[in-house]
């Protein structure tokens, strides 16, 4: 699943609306001056390289900013390295955009990035765990989507901070650069493609660790753009940013799927929650040391005390290419991760079989671990799905099981039936069963029954 982050452009668009609310507003952040001894455990893995040289190439020539403007980008860059405690290791081009070109720009990216037929597949994917309708047009959405709100944004593969031009450099423009100008610190300190690793290639093989650290970028770069607008931003700015997001309209967002709004929050709200969490134990001093020893899962996101000693459990499943017969491609293997087994409960297509979200959280809380393989037969338009989640207790494996069958009643349609450990649904054009056995959980969709016991006995024999 190519989830809306791996872009790879920090974009600030309707999202921020949540993170204004629900953290500007809020009591001033308090800035510890030192930072208590022991507040994290050692880290495990090599400090991320950071960039020391310029890039030698850039898509855009560098704008002729205007003495005003350039003063003002200036002292926003100034205040922003002063609290934050990065220092910069060389200037960052920016280049001025109209509104229109700004969005084509974005658009153009998103689309050399993310073909047709990767759109499709994705739409195989999530409409079969039940966040998406089949056929939905997830590429034209996202297309959209991108282009409905961009306030400016940082490009960490050509090095460029990119800025809207000609509505003026007021609150909310500044309120947006303080966010990505963190995003610039952030890279030429810890080089966010190959210090970090986060890039197509890496995020493609798993997404569950890009969650993670896409999570800490943004939520990072929101806690310093919350402490910008607390102590830096002037009473106008403040007039001129609540004025703004009082009368915030984006009808896109507004009516995309819940599934991907959440999604698309997720890196600046329960990311700015882990940061929050860490600074307060520490300062921006223990916000740096994770840096060294990124978040690799969503779970260490949703519950900061589990980072970093509780790594996901490692679950590997066998090629299962050739079990439901001829003519089977395998679309997708990844994790699924707490997150989004979160979502497919809570957020999925069906309104009426989305649990409420505490019952959700709490069946969900106690993933370990997972992998998931979708299999699809191109000739018969015919799709498998198998999801192998270790749990981090067995009542936790059980909490899941029961949470799941009374959402896959309302999903499916239809009554379960359940023989010994295996509980199943068969409906018109499918059949779904979950299998539980101790701290484990095995879903499978296929076509029929058949085909769903040949898989659940290749994985387990």
């Amino acid at each position: 699943m190519k989830r809306a982050y791996l872009a790879i452009i920090f974009l600030v668009i309707a999202s921020l609306a949540c993170v204004f609310t629900s953290n500007v507003t809020q009591e001033p952040v308090s800035l510890p001056t030192t930072v208590p001894a022991g507040t994290l455990p050692p880290t495990q893995v090599k400090t991320p390289r950071p960039t020391s040289e310029e890039p030698t190439k850039t898509p855009y020539p560098t704008s002729q900013l205007d003495a005003s403007l350039e003063n003002e980008i200036n002292l926003i860059q100034t205040q922003v390295v002063e609290e934050r405690g990065l220092q910069p290791k060389y200037p960052v081009p920016v280049v001025l955009l109209s509104p229109a070109e700004l969005r084509q720009n974005v658009v153009n990216d998103y689309e050399m990035d993310y073909s047709d037929d990767e759109a499709a597949d994705d739409v195989l994917e999530l409409s079969t765990i039940g966040l998406l309708e089949p056929g939905f047009d997830l590429r034209t959405l996202m297309v959209n989507l991108l282009s409905e709100q961009i306030a400016g944004y940082y490009d960490n593969e050509t090095k460029e901070m990119f800025v809207v031009q000609g509505q003026g450099f007021e609150g909310p423009e500044r309120f947006t650069y303080s966010h990505e100008y963190t995003h610039v610190l952030q890279d030429q300190n810890y080089d966010i493609q190959n210090g970090l690793d986060y890039n197509d290639d890496a995020c493609e093989a798993d997404t569950e660790r890009c969650a993670g650290i896409q999570a800490l970028l943004e939520g990072d770069a929101t806690l310093s753009q919350t402490i910008w607008y607390q102590y830096y931003a002037t009473d106008q700015d403040k007039q001129q940013i609540e004025s703004f997001y009082s009368t915030f309209k984006s009808p896109v967002y507004d009516n995309a799927p819940a599934f991907l709004k959440d999604d698309f929050g997720f890196p600046y709200d329960q990311g700015a929650a882990f940061v929050q969490e860490v600074f307060t134990n520490g300062g921006w001093s223990a916000v740096d040391a994770v840096y060294k020893d990124p978040p690799i899962s969503t779970e260490q996101i949703l519950h900061p005390n589990h980072y970093p000693a509780d790594k996901p459990i490692p679950v590997d499943l066998p090629d299962l290419t050739t079990v439901p017969g001829e003519g089977w491609r395998e679309v997708s293997r990844n994790q699924m991760g707490e997150w989004y087994t979160y979502l497919i409960l809570a957020r999925g297509a069906n309104t009426a079989a989305r649990l409420d979200d505490s019952t959700a959280k709490d069946a969900t809380a106690g993933w370990g671990g997972d992998e998931y393989v979708l299999l699809h037969n191109d000739a018969t338009g015919e799709t498998a799905f198998v999801m192998k989640t270790v749990w981090d207790t067995n009542k936790d494996a059980a909490q899941f099981a029961s949470a799941f069958s009374t959402y896959a009643n309302t999903r499916f349609g239809v009554p379960a039936a359940t023989q010994g450990d295996t509980t199943t649904w068969s409906y018109s054009g499918g059949y779904t069963s979950l299998y539980h056995l101790g701290d484990t959980t095995l879903w499978i969709t296929a076509p029929d029954s058949t085909t769903a016991q040949s898989l659940t006995t290749a994985v387990f024999p």
